[in-house]
């Protein structure tokens, strides 16, 4: 139950909330026609490998 509770404190975390934010406004101008789905596509991946980059070196203590 504590590694749940931990799980969810780590989604509130700010990079999260960023990253999670960016992939749904680029998601709806997409659905919108705003913008085209190629560049939502390649805005999301580099904001996801980004993302799961840092926490892997993390993870792995940085070095």
């Amino acid at each position: 139950m504590t590694n749940f509770i931990k799980n969810i404190a780590n989604l509130i975390k700010v990079k999260t909330i960023v990253t999670m934010d960016v992939i749904t406004v680029f998601t709806v101008l997409a659905l919108r026609g705003a913008i085209s789905p190629d560049n939502v596509m390649i805005i999301v991946t580099s904001v996801i490998a980004f993302y799961f980059g840092t926490q892997h070196e993390k993870n792995n203590g940085g070095e």
